[in-house]
C-alpha cells in the first residue's frame, strides 16, 4: 500500500523462528491442526524495533484461535466482501500528489499452506497505485474467508516501481506458511475494543488494528452509507491510520498523517442498469479526437473537441456524479485547455488521455469491469506515443509495465489467439526499452500496431 512501509531490517532468522512457531506445540494431540496462531515473541519484536509500541494485550485479540476453512474463496464478510468486488477505485493525495488506485478481483486463486498439513485456496486481488497518473505499486494480496465469517490476509507479493518503470523495491512481500502466520484482516462481528492484527511479521509487515466505532453512516459515492466501522491502525513506525470499512465497499478511507486515500467508486455495489449515457460517449469520443489531433498538431480540431467534451461533461454532471471522480474529471478538462492554448502536443496529449481515463472510470458504473480494462489497456498504448515522442524512455518502459499488468485483468475474457496477439505485442513493446537498447522510435510504431490488433477485438466479458 501507498501508506506507512515496513522496516527495512534482515529478517531470515525472524521469519524462521515464527515459521518453527507454525508447527509448534499448540497443536491437538495426534493432528497436524494448529489450533493458535503462533505470535511473534518480544525478543522478535524487540529485534525489529517494535518492542516499544504500545501493542494490545492478547486479551483483547480476535486473532489468536486458527482458523478454519471450509469454503474460503467465498469472501462474504459485509466489511470486507472481496468475491463481490469486482472493480474498485481509490483517490486521495499523497505525498502532495494525485493518488489513484485501482484494486481488480482476479479469475484466478492461489492455494497456501499456511502451517503444516493445512492449505488453503486463496483469492487474488491486484492493488494498482498511481501517483500523478504514473505506475507506483502494485501488489497481488491474497485473501480467504473462514468458517466463523472472519477475513484473513494470507500475504502479498509487492512491487514499488520508480520514475523509470524499473521495480526498485519489493519490501513489504509475505506470505502465510513461509515468512510467519496468517492475519485476520477483518473480523466477524466486530466490536468497540476488539483488536486484531491486519499483518503480524516484525520488520516485514505488521500493523495493529483496534476498532473504535461501529454502525457508523459514512459518505458514500451515490449517498450515505449506513453501518459502517471505524478503527485505527498502529504501523511498525509508531504512527498511527484512521481507517473506515463500509458494508458493500470494504475498506473505505484512511487518512494518516495529512495524506489522504478514499474510496472513489466500487463496483457492482455502485453499478447502474441502463446503456453507457450518451455524454459519457460523447467525452470518449472527444478525448480520442483531442489526442489524434494534437499528434497531427490540428490545434482547431484540437480546441473544437475539447468544447464538446466540455458541454458534454456540463450537462452529465447535473446528474449524481460519485464527488472524488467528478473531482479527477475537472482536473483533467482544466489541464486540457491550456494545453491546446500553448499548442503544446505532448501536455494537450496527456491531459486527453486523462479525460479519457476519467471517462472509462465513469463508464465503470454501465459496463463490465473486463471491458473497461481493455480499452485502459489501449489508452496506455496512446500514452506510450505521447512519451515516446517526449523522448522519454523511462515513461514508456513504465507504460509498458502498467500494460502487462491491466493486461491480466482482462486475459480470461478474450480468445486465445487474441492474447496471443496482444502478448506478442508487449514483448517487442519491453524489447524498444530494454536498458540497453530504449528505441522510443521503434515504440511508436509497435504502440500503434498494438493499438489497431486492439480495435479489432471484441472482449466476451
Amino acid at each position: 500500500m501507498a501508506f506507512p512501509r515496513p522496516l527495512a531490517i534482515a529478517t531470515a532468522s525472524l521469519a524462521a523462528a515464527l515459521a518453527v512457531g507454525a508447527c509448534g506445540g499448540d497443536e491437538d494431540a495426534g493432528s497436524n491442526t494448529a489450533t493458535t496462531i503462533p505470535q511473534p515473541t518480544q525478543a522478535q519484536l524487540a529485534a525489529a524495533g517494535l518492542a516499544k509500541l504500545p501493542l494490545a494485550p492478547e486479551s483483547k485479540r480476535l486473532d489468536i484461535a486458527a482458523p478454519t476453512f471450509s469454503n474460503p474463496t467465498e469472501i462474504t464478510n459485509p466489511l470486507f466482501p472481496v468475491s463481490d468486488l469486482h472493480s474498485v477505485i481509490f483517490s486521495g493525495r499523497v505525498e502532495g500528489k494525485a493518488f489513484h488506485t485501482e484494486t481488480t478481483l482476479l479469475p484466478e486463486t492461489r492455494v497456501i499452506e499456511w502451517a503444516p498439513g493445512q492449505q488453503v485456496e486463496a483469492r487474488v486481488s491486484q492493488y494498482f497505485a498511481y501517483i500523478d497518473g504514473r505506475i507506483e505499486e502494485v501488489a497481488l494480496d491474497y485473501y480467504a474467508q473462514a468458517d466463523d465469517g472472519s477475513v484473513w490476509y494470507l500475504g502479498e507479493d509487492v512491487n514499488d516501481y520508480d520514475v523509470n518503470g524499473l521495480v526498485d523495491s519489493t519490501e513489504g512481500t509475505w506470505l502465510a506458511g513461509r515468512e510467519g502466520p496468517p492475519e485476520m484482516i477483518m473480523p466477524a462481528d466486530p466490536q468497540v475494543g476488539d483488536v486484531h492484527r491486519a499483518e503480524n511479521i516484525p520488520a516485514i509487515a505488521f500493523e495493529e488494528v483496534a476498532i473504535k466505532k461501529i454502525n457508523q453512516t459514512v459518505p458514500g459515492p451515490p449517498g450515505p452509507v449506513e453501518g459502517a466501522m471505524v478503527a485505527r491502525e498502529l504501523h511498525d513506525d509508531g504512527t498511527y491510520s484512521d481507517k473506515v470499512f463500509a458494508p458493500g465497499y470494504g475498506e473505505f478511507f484512511t487518512a494518516h498523517g495529512g495524506e489522504v486515500e478514499a474510496l472513489a467508486l466500487a463496483v457492482p455495489t455502485n453499478a447502474l442498469n441502463g446503456p453507457v449515457p450518451p455524454e459519457l460517449e460523447t467525452m470518449s469520443a472527444e478525448a480520442k479526437d483531442i489526442f489524434d489531433a494534437a499528434r497531427a498538431a490540428n490545434w482547431k480540431v484540437a480546441t473544437t473537441s475539447a468544447k464538446g467534451a466540455s458541454r458534454a461533461w456540463a450537462t452529465y454532471r447535473q446528474g449524481q456524479v460519485p464527488p472524488r471522480l467528478a473531482a479527477e474529471m475537472n482536473r483533467a478538462l482544466n489541464a486540457l485547455g491550456p494545453a491546446i492554448q500553448a499548442h503544446n502536443r505532448i501536455q494537450a496529449g496527456n491531459a486527453a488521455i486523462d479525460v479519457a481515463q476519467s471517462t472509462l472510470d465513469l463508464d465503470l458504473r454501465y459496463r463490465p469491469p473486463a471491458e473497461i480494462d481493455l480499452a485502459r489497456f489501449e489508452l496506455w498504448a496512446r500514452q506510450v506515443l505521447v512519451d515516446a515522442a517526449a523522448h522519454d524512455p523511462g515513461g514508456v518502459r513504465g507504460d509498458v509495465t502498467t500494460m502487462e499488468w491491466v493486461r491480466d485483468r482482462f486475459a480470461h475474457t478474450i480468445d486465445p489467439a487474441d492474447l496471443t496477439r496482444i502478448d506478442a505485442h508487449l514483448v517487442e513493446l519491453r524489447d524498444t526499452v530494454a536498458n540497453e537498447v530504449e528505441d522510443v522510435a521503434a515504440a511508436v510504431d509497435e504502440a500503434a500496431s498494438l493499438r489497431s490488433t486492439i480495435a479489432g477485438l471484441e472482449s466476451t466479458a
